[in-house]
């Protein structure tokens, strides 16, 4: 058995570790519902967003010319955009988005696609630098203050790289954010654009467009591709702060389990040590009357 000394200390030790898991789900829980707050913000826009997409991309639909991130390609070359944190302490939140990505990319690959990585998120980038995989983009300090600028950065590099016949499809795959308890892998097909279906008699009226109904796709659909991948990253940040809002509560009260045994074993030490020094007085007692 362990001496009074060593479990006193690991007793404190504990303590302290549990006053950290305590901090940190307070922490997890005040950005969590500010994260909330902001994809509440954001769903109508983008909802309305795809929607005047769709309206316009309908009535567009007989021109010649085909806009470049509606054109519908076989998918030989595929990108996968996975989404993780910077951080950990947060369950099995990467664990989770990084064995889904790896067997989507298993999975492309058997069907003879040539598949490339985009991480954002440290997490991902070291799961997929140790297995081999090819990582074509590595976006860094994007949940560093992240706002609309740096999801435009990245959805622009997206556009252009399948604009330029270099990509066939894209996928965004992230953790999409139900409830704090709950994050559901997603794996969402960014590009190439595919919009709603329209009902048969929305392009009975027409409008007329100024400048042209390929100016108005032109700005639109880059800044749809914008919106998605700046949802995705807000539902991912949502989801982290949930996923460690949960698991340091799970730790404070596995602390608490703990500091209880241990002060139970401790107790009981205590009693056997004085029991024994009772025993070796009474005995040295009986030895001098002897």
């Amino acid at each position: 058995m362990a001496s009074l000394k060593a479990i006193r200390l690991r007793i404190a030790s504990v303590k302290n570790t549990q006053k950290i898991t305590r901090a940190m789900k307070m922490v997890a829980a005040a950005r969590l519902r500010r994260a909330q707050q902001a994809i509440t913000d954001l769903r109508p826009y983008a909802i309305k967003t795809m929607d005047v997409l769709s309206s316009v991309a309908a009535r567009a639909s007989g021109d010649e010319e085909t806009h470049p991130l509606l054109e519908n390609r076989k998918p030989n070359k595929v990108m996968l955009v996975v989404l993780t944190s910077d951080r950990g302490l947060a369950g099995a939140f990467n664990a989770n988005i990084n064995k889904a990505a790896f067997k989507f990319m298993k999975q492309l690959q058997s069907e003879g696609k040539e598949v490339s990585i985009a991480v954002i998120g440290r997490k991902g980038r070291d799961y997929f630098r140790r297995r081999d995989a090819d990582i074509r983009h590595t976006f860094n300090g994007v949940f560093e203050n992240l706002n609309v600028q740096k999801a435009g950065e990245i959805s622009r590099v997206l556009a252009d790289e399948y604009e330029r016949l270099d990509l066939d499809a894209i996928y965004l795959v992230y953790n999409e954010f139900k409830s704090a308890i709950t994050q559901k892998v997603t794996m969402e097909q960014v590009l190439p654009i595919v919009p709603k279906e329209m009902p048969a008699d929305t392009t009975a009226v027409d409008f007329i467009y100024e400048p042209s109904k390929k100016a108005l796709l032109d700005r639109l659909l880059p800044m749809y591709v914008e919106v998605e991948v700046f949802r995705a990253l807000l539902e991912s940040v949502a989801s982290e702060h949930g996923a460690r809002m949960t698991a340091m509560d799970n730790a404070t009260r596995n602390a608490s389990e703990l500091v209880g045994s241990l002060t139970l074993v401790y107790n009981r030490a205590r009693q056997a040590a004085i029991t024994k020094e009772l025993m070796e007085i009474i005995g040295g007692a009986e030895a001098l009357k002897g």
